[in-house]
């Protein structure tokens, strides 16, 4: 589409309408798994790959299928790409695949997927598709290894462990510990402690947002004291 705007549709998936952090979308995966920056950097791959293949078929065929069966096509859809990213994940990845276990196959049932499906990939062209989908992912990646971050520097006072798991055995030594002697705060590693610390990412996301708003909106001028004429009867002319 030649008047897409895709800058607008860059601040929408990674700010204005971030999956995680506005629509709320893709929650189970996003407090279940982000124990540690690995885990959370290998399911935000994986979400992210599917997001981009089915917003793109999608977008494909969606002059071919009839509005009857719309949501089960394109629920076959992403399912396809979901097990095409087990297998790579599988050949590439295959322990962090084992760990990842069964919210790699419920990205399926994911909404923030399926809603970008249907309420935009089904009503756009591929290309503008294949963008939307990949700031949506990009939006949703960032939330989760952000919040995998935060939580394994409260949990163990490091960052960064495991990440051999994604990137091979040179990445043994990115793993970076920030205070020694750490006493473990064990209720950021648990659900419960990923809850809370979403809570405060949108809580963030707000306030800055309202600043912002703040500094664009012009002071309203103030008026100087003292009485004044006030006409309330019709126009003079």
């Amino acid at each position: 589409m030649p008047d897409t705007n895709y800058k607008e549709l860059a601040r929408n998936g990674l700010w204005r309408n971030n999956p995680a952090l506005v629509q709320l979308l893709g929650l189970c995966p996003l407090l279940a798994v982000s124990s540690n920056v690995a885990n959370a950097m290998g399911l935000a791959l994986a979400t992210a790959l599917v997001l981009i293949l089915s917003s793109t078929l999608v977008s494909g065929v969606r002059n071919l299928v009839p509005d009857t069966i719309r949501l089960p096509v394109f629920v076959m859809i992403i399912a396809a790409a979901v097990t095409v990213a087990e297998l790579v994940m599988q050949a590439l990845t295959y322990e962090l695949y084992q760990i990842l276990g069964i919210f790699l196959p419920l990205i399926t049932t994911n909404c923030a997927i399926l809603g970008r499906a249907d309420a935009y990939a089904s009503k756009n062209s591929v290309i503008p598709a294949f963008v939307d989908a990949l700031m949506m992912g990009l939006g949703f990646g960032l939330v989760l290894v952000t919040l995998g971050m935060a939580r394994e520097l409260l949990a163990t006072g490091a960052l960064f462990a495991d990440m051999h798991l994604l990137f091979g055995v040179e990445a043994l030594r990115w793993h970076w510990v920030i205070f020694e002697n750490y006493e473990p705060f064990l209720l950021a590693i648990l659900p419960p402690g990923a809850f809370l610390l979403t809570g405060m990412l949108i809580a963030l996301k707000n306030w800055l947002d309202q600043k912002f708003q703040e500094r664009l909106t012009p002071s309203p001028q103030t008026q100087p004291a003292g009485s004044k004429r006030v006409r309330v009867t019709g126009v003079i002319k």
